[in-house]
C-alpha cells in the first residue's frame, strides 16, 4: 500500500543557516492513520510540514503524499491536501461564508455564483453543517473583521475541510477554541476519518490531543528523537508508577530495598514499575498500607523527558 505521507532523509538548511533546520528526517503515514508531529519551537516541525504542503522547497531528500512528489508534481499535492494553518489566512474584507466560496470555487467544487443564494444546494448545506459544528453557526455569514480570534479560527477550519482532502494537515487546530468546540471538532475529525478513510497529520502543544494518534513523531534540534505509537514511546522512556505509604514508613522502606525496586519518596513512595506489575510489587509487602494507587504516564511525561534528556 502507498503511504499517505512518505518522508525520506529530508533536509532543510535556510539560507545563511549555519545548522539544518530539518537534519535527515525519515517517518511513512499509512492512508488513514492520525498521525502527531510533537516538538518545542525551533524543533523543524513547522519546516517539515512546509515541505509536506508544498509551500517550502527542501534541501535534499525525497517527500511524497499519495505517492506523489512535492516538489516535481506540486500541484497534483495541493489537490490532496487540506491545511489548517496556525496562523489565519483569511481575506478580512470579505465575509467568512465568501471566503470558504472563493476557496471551494478554486477548488472546482462548485461553479462561481455572485451571490451565497445562488450557490448550488449541496453547498449551502456543507457550509451550514460544518458551521455547526465548529460552533459558528450564523455568524460565518459576518464581515472576518468583526469576528473575534476564536471565530476567526473556526471560519479556517470549515474552509480547510470543504474539499474533503485525502490528507488533512492541522497546525493548533484547536487554538483559540473553547471546551466545546474543541470536544466538537474532534469528534467530526473523527467522523471523517471513519467515513472517508482521511489521513490526518497534527502538529499541537495540547499533548493530551496527541493520546490518540496512532503514531507520534517527535523532533528535537531538527532530528527524530521519538517515533512509534504513543504507548511505545511512553514505554520507552517512562514507567507506570505505584504510590504506597504505610504507618511503620520504616519497615515499608525496607521492604522496598530488600525487593531491589526503584523507588523515591515524595511524601508517599513512588516505585517505578519498571517491567513489574503493581500486583507483584504489592503482593510482596507484609506492611499494613495506608496508601495504594496507580498512576499511568502521560505522552507528555514522555516528551519532558526527551527534551530534558536533549537539553543535557
Amino acid at each position: 500500500m502507498t503511504p499517505a505521507i512518505e518522508v525520506r532523509d529530508l533536509v532543510k538548511r535556510y539560507r545563511k543557516g549555519t545548522t539544518n533546520a530539518v537534519d535527515g528526517v525519515t517517518f511513512d503515514v499509512e492512508p488513514g492513520q492520525f498521525f502527531a508531529l510533537l516538538g518545542p519551537n525551533g524543533a523543524g516541525k513547522t519546516t517539515t510540514i512546509a515541505i509536506l504542503t508544498t509551500t517550502l522547497t527542501p534541501t535534499s531528500g525525497t517527500v511524497r503524499i499519495s505517492g506523489h512528489d512535492v516538489v516535481r508534481e506540486a500541484s497534483m499535492v495541493r489537490n490532496q491536501v487540506g491545511i489548517i494553518f496556525q496562523n489565519p489566512s483569511l481575506d478580512m474584507n470579505l465575509t467568512g461564508e465568501e471566503n470558504v466560496r472563493i476557496h471551494a470555487i478554486l477548488y472546482h467544487l462548485y461553479p462561481y455564483r455572485p451571490l451565497y443564494r445562488l450557490m448550488p444546494g449541496a453547498y449551502r448545506h456543507q457550509l451550514r453543517e460544518l458551521a455547526d459544528v465548529v460552533g459558528l453557526g450564523a455568524d460565518v455569514f459576518k464581515p472576518v473583521k468583526r469576528l473575534s480570534g476564536g471565530m476567526q479560527r473556526k471560519l479556517e477550519i470549515i474552509r480547510g475541510l470543504m474539499h474533503h482532502p485525502r490528507v488533512l494537515f492541522l497546525d493548533e487546530p484547536t487554538s483559540g477554541l473553547d471546551t466545546v468546540s474543541r470536544r466538537n471538532l474532534w469528534q467530526y475529525i473523527g467522523e471523517l476519518r471513519r467515513r472517508h478513510d482521511i489521513t490526518i497529520c497534527l502538529t499541537t502543544h495540547q499533548l493530551n490531543e496527541a493520546e490518540e494518534a496512532d503514531r507520534v513523531c517527535i523532533l528535537d534540534h531538527g532530528h527524530v528523537v521519538a517515533l512509534g505509537t504513543p504507548r511505545d514511546v511512553k514505554g520507552q522512556l517512562v514507567h507506570d508508577r505505584l504510590y504506597l505509604d504505610a504507618d511503620d514508613r520504616a519497615a515499608l522502606r525496607r521492604r522496598l530495598l530488600e525487593m531491589k525496586v526503584s523507588f523515591n519518596e515524595e511524601g508517599a513512595f513512588v516505585v517505578d514499575l519498571d517491567g513489574l506489575t503493581a500486583h507483584q510489587v504489592i503482593r510482596a509487602i507484609d506492611e499494613p498500607l495506608t496508601m495504594l494507587r496507580t498512576e499511568s504516564p502521560t505522552l507528555e511525561d514522555a516528551y519532558l523527558r526527551i527534551l530534558a534528556a536533549g537539553d543535557a
